[in-house]
């Protein structure tokens, strides 16, 4: 005889949520789940978010340079133009009792000027750039056109790894063994090999210690060189093939091909990167203040001697400016700061209406073939 067999399911687990009792909760979770996905492929909220990404630097800046402003004002006033014409750099005497000066109170004696400052910042950047800039183009040529892959690789590691260092260690090498040694085996061969006519005097005289605007520059040079080589490496890399071998098929040689082939088609670019390791110079603080023996309201007779920087005065004297009861002191040196700054966008402007008159993505394979 067939025994039935019970259809019956057992009664569930008093703590064992059924299908109805979950079923609430489940929908919830995908209402939340499909809510999320429209609000984050929504066009709107897209636009909002690049819009406020593309904002924040722009207010950033905005932000620093009101601030600056704000706090140099007085020493605007005080200073006048002949802040960037006047070459001492007094703080005055702490000794006697503050006076005001057009409503702007200060030390008695506080005279300051930024030429030396302004001079030794820019001239240090000038020389850091004419050096850094060919020797950053060649290696990137080297690299891109001439080297095999896997050594192309591990020089193109140790130049993002030279880009990582510490400028202070950059500085202490500098002054340490860098400078000394530039002192005396590099700037007497300048100095007295030089000819000796009055446009030239700037490259004769006393080689110094080794602490100078030469060992400055250089320093910042070495400094830049990974920034714009690696950006320059980058950019020869996306020049089409076909173009290369059709100039090499017209009978070009290697740096012919280079000249008027790789180097025009990223141009814009290198000169982008270029504008990069000049800000980079312009700003850097601690390297140059290792290297240049400190100067504050000294300007370098010569290419060797002691100069200092914008960057340089403020980090040093920036302790002794807190000791001024007057404060004017500490806005002098955020007048410096303003006065960096606008340098910094002036060069940053020019460099950018020069990228947009040479930008062009046409090769002249043909001219002068």
């Amino acid at each position: 005889m067939a025994i039935a067999r019970s259809t019956a399911q057992p009664p569930p687990h008093p703590l064992t949520p059924t299908r109805g009792r979950a079923r609430p909760w489940a929908r919830a979770a995908e209402g939340v789940h499909e809510a999320w996905h429209k609000l984050i492929r929504s066009p709107s909220l897209f636009r909002w978010a690049t819009g406020t990404a593309a904002l924040v630097p722009m207010l950033a800046l905005a932000g620093v340079i009101a601030i600056l402003a704000v706090k140099a004002w007085p020493a605007v006033r005080y200073n006048g133009w002949g802040f960037f014409a006047h070459v001492a750099w007094n703080p005055g005497s702490s000794y006697s009792s503050p006076v005001k000066t057009g409503g702007v109170l200060h030390q008695v004696g506080a005279s300051f000027g930024a030429l030396p400052l302004i001079v030794g910042t820019v001239a240090s950047s000038f020389i850091a750039v004419v050096v850094a800039v060919p020797v950053s183009i060649g290696a990137a040529l080297l690299i891109v056109e001439k080297l095999p892959q896997r050594l192309a690789r591990s020089l193109g590691m140790f130049l993002e790894v030279l880009a990582g260092i510490p400028s202070v260690v950059f500085g202490l090498w500098g002054a340490l063994t860098f400078g000394p040694t530039i002192a005396r085996d590099v700037a007497p061969l300048i100095a007295d090999h030089m000819p000796d006519v009055p446009v030239l005097s700037f490259f004769r005289g006393p080689t110094g210690a080794g602490q100078g605007l030469l060992t400055g520059g250089l320093v910042l040079a070495i400094m830049i060189i990974p920034i714009v080589a690696a950006t320059t490496r980058d950019l020869l890399r996306q020049v089409p093939v076909l173009q290369k071998e059709g100039a090499l098929a017209l009978g070009m040689t290697d740096w012919e091909v280079s000249r008027k082939v790789s180097l025009p088609w990223a141009r814009a670019g290198v000169i982008g990167a270029s504008v990069l390791g000049l800000a980079r110079a312009l700003g850097e603080t601690m390297a140059v203040a290792m290297v240049s023996g400190a100067a504050v309201g000294f300007n370098p007779a010569n290419l060797y001697l002691s100069f200092t920087t914008i960057s340089a005065t403020i980090v040093s004297q920036l302790d002794s400016a807190f000791t001024d009861g007057t404060g004017f002191y500490v806005r002098t040196l955020a007048e410096a700061a303003l006065v960096l700054a606008v340098i910094t966008l002036l060069a940053n402007i020019a460099a950018r209406l020069l990228v947009r008159k040479v930008a062009t993505t046409t090769l002249p394979v043909g001219r002068g073939v």
